[in-house]
């Protein structure tokens, strides 16, 4: 009988044979099962619920691009979680958002990162911006069964492009169906209210600083309109996540500058409550 190679500490063949440079395809064929999108789902009588992530945006400016999202996650009319992460690095230079099933969104963002790190040590040279927006794709694509069932992940995907030397923003449908957005774009139940904010308020010379400013601005109206994105929360210190993306890599604000930032908005929104607006031309 042959020895199972777990057991005697040796990798199966099947990780010793060169193949395909994704991993999604290498768990496909190996082991389907662990696919988030070939589990069978169980039979379940009556309503269900599962938390949901709200609210993600994008701005890029001259020198790389900002995402952003709010902390709340609701399961129907109620706060499933008030301090829940959705922005995530996806490498060195990108990262995503996610809007929709929680736990399914997390789980496509971790298979996605372990897709673009098995890729570069594969190949020893990192995908282009292009070509991890279109992995992303293929991945929501195949999610597209469980989307049908009320199990939708929407992400938004942002980061610098190091050919182009720009940063790019690309949002996705249920289908896998991918857009590339100019300038700014939101996705998430307060889509609608921070996309008007950041269309009244983006122009292509924004600094960086003006950009993070920006994207909290419009989280804040998205917060104000819709009940399932949360707004800075200052009695308890949770705040936006902001990252920035640029041909230095990508960064996450700290505590302390999600903080001022977040305060700032804050206090200028005690003047004017429903924000800057627009020079009328």
């Amino acid at each position: 009988m042959e020895a199972n190679p777990r057991s005697t500490g040796r990798l199966p063949a099947a990780f010793l044979t060169p193949g395909s440079s994704s991993f999604v395809d290498f768990l496909g064929e190996h082991q389907p099962e662990m696919l988030p999108a070939n589990r069978t789902l169980p039979a379940v009588q009556g309503a269900f619920e599962a938390p949901h992530g709200t609210t993600i945006v994008a701005v890029t400016f001259p020198g790389g691009v900002v995402l952003a999202g709010d902390r709340r996650a609701t399961m129907g009319n109620m706060i499933a979680s008030r301090d829940m992460e959705k922005v995530f690095p996806a490498d060195e230079y990108s990262a995503v958002g996610i809007a929709g099933t929680a736990g399914l969104a997390v789980e496509m963002v971790k298979l996605f990162q372990l897709e673009l790190e098995h890729f570069e040590k594969v190949e020893g040279a990192q995908l282009s911006l292009e070509g991890k927006a279109n992995r992303l794709s293929t991945m929501i694509r195949s999610n597209l069964g469980m989307a049908m069932q009320g199990l939708a992940v929407v992400p938004l995907f942002a980061g610098y492009d190091l050919d182009r030397e720009k940063g790019r923003i690309f949002s996705y449908d249920v289908t896998g169906g991918r857009t590339e957005e100019r300038g700014y774009t939101a996705t998430g139940s307060g889509s609608v209210f921070a996309r008007g904010a950041l269309k009244k308020l983006f122009h292509e010379e924004l600094t960086e600083q003006e950009a993070t400013t920006l994207v909290v601005q419009a989280l804040y109206d998205a917060a104000d309109d819709d009940s399932a994105t949360g707004g800075p929360d200052v009695a308890r210190r949770i705040f936006p996540i902001v990252t920035v993306i640029t041909d230095e890599g990508f960064r996450r604000l700290s505590e302390e500058e999600s903080s001022a930032l977040a305060r700032s908005v804050v206090e200028r929104r005690m003047e004017l409550p429903d924000g800057p607006r627009a020079a009328l031309l």
